[in-house]
């Protein structure tokens, strides 16, 4: 699974290979390492590398087509959207704060709770995706394309959403709101959806009674068409996700999985199928774990590096009751 030919490494990545070996076992030990070690290591860092490339992709398309549908669309017409950007945009309206600032300065305490709940990696993404955003609302002149409130209200939301779509699929949140929902779901047991149409109720409340009727009702319909197209970016908001997996290496994943992911695992006996005759279908063990979606990018990054013809197969859960995902203190990490 992990075989490498050593004669046909480059020799630039064959050093930093052997750089990386001898770090973590030692240099008396590293002369002693068998090619099987150093080509598990060599794909460790090439998994590393393309996912590390994969999210800064995402997370730039993000940043750029965010700020297209804000500052294209929403700013100058005095739209708003729900959540932290719907925040951000009625205390600019109100303050006349520039909306890169404020973007910033309001997610912060999400950030935060990111960081605790989810993890370091995510909260650095995150900053950087925000401190993006903000860059690009001040540094690029997007061009106002209508002033047809209808075709505001929709494409306005639909470049946001594909914005925040494309950055969480790359790691991270452009809005933080949804990580507090999460953090309430496990406290009180509500599910992220009915949290996030809390939430935007009373900002678009406030909206109402600061702003016009009509301009609430047109945010109402940005953010509808948002939260479809976030759905669509990234394949559903459930906060849950059911996860099987069919590998050889399914002790080393279970590992994983308890060690580096934090989460509970279950067992369950099976065989392959795919054998003309009974006797020769191999047994193996069946992993079945349940993740956040926030955290599907780490479990797919962390399988890789083990097993990567592991076969995956993905189900949304609804909510659940009971295991350690809903019995995780908030400063486990």
């Amino acid at each position: 699974m992990y075989y490498c030919k050593n004669k046909t490494m480059n020799p630039i990545f064959r050093q930093i290979i052997t750089k990386t070996v001898k770090q973590l076992f030692g240099k008396d030990r590293a002369d002693k390492i068998s090619n099987y070690i150093t080509a598990k290591q060599a794909l460790n860092l090439k998994v590393t590398a393309m996912h590390l490339f994969k999210d800064i992709v995402f997370i730039s398309l993000g940043i750029l087509v965010a700020g297209f549908g804000l500052k294209g669309f929403l700013l100058p017409n005095g739209f708003i959207d729900g959540g932290v950007t719907g925040i951000s945009l009625l205390t600019e309206a109100m303050t006349n704060y520039p909306l890169s600032v404020l973007i910033v300065i309001i997610n912060v305490p999400f950030i935060i709770l990111g960081y605790f709940q989810i993890g370091k990696p995510f909260a650095v993404k995150s900053i950087v995706a925000i401190v993006g955003l903000a860059l690009a609302l001040t540094l690029i002149d997007y061009p106002i394309i209508t002033s047809d409130k209808l075709l505001i209200a929709v494409f306005g939301g639909f470049f946001i959403g594909a914005g925040i779509g494309l950055s969480v699929r790359g790691g991270s949140v452009l809005d933080g709101t949804e990580v507090l929902a999460i953090y309430l779901g496990r406290k009180t047991g509500l599910t992220i959806g009915d949290l996030i149409l809390i939430f935007n109720i009373i900002i678009f409340s406030i909206a109402a009674y600061l702003l016009s009727i009509e301009t609430v009702l047109y945010s109402i319909l940005t953010y509808l068409a948002a939260s479809k197209t976030v759905d669509f970016v990234i394949e559903g908001v459930e906060e849950y996700i059911g996860v099987t997996v069919i590998s050889t290496h399914s002790e080393d994943i279970r590992v994983m999985i308890i060690e580096k992911m934090g989460r509970g695992v279950t067992i369950y006996q099976g065989k392959g199928g795919f054998g003309k005759s009974k006797e020769n279908l191999n047994r193996s063990d069946i992993i079945y774990s349940v993740i956040t979606r926030l955290e599907i990018t780490k479990l797919q990054n962390e399988i890789e590096k083990i097993d990567p013809n592991a076969f995956i197969v993905m189900n949304s859960v609804k909510d659940l009751k009971g295991g350690m995902i809903k019995k995780r203190h908030f400063k486990e990490r």
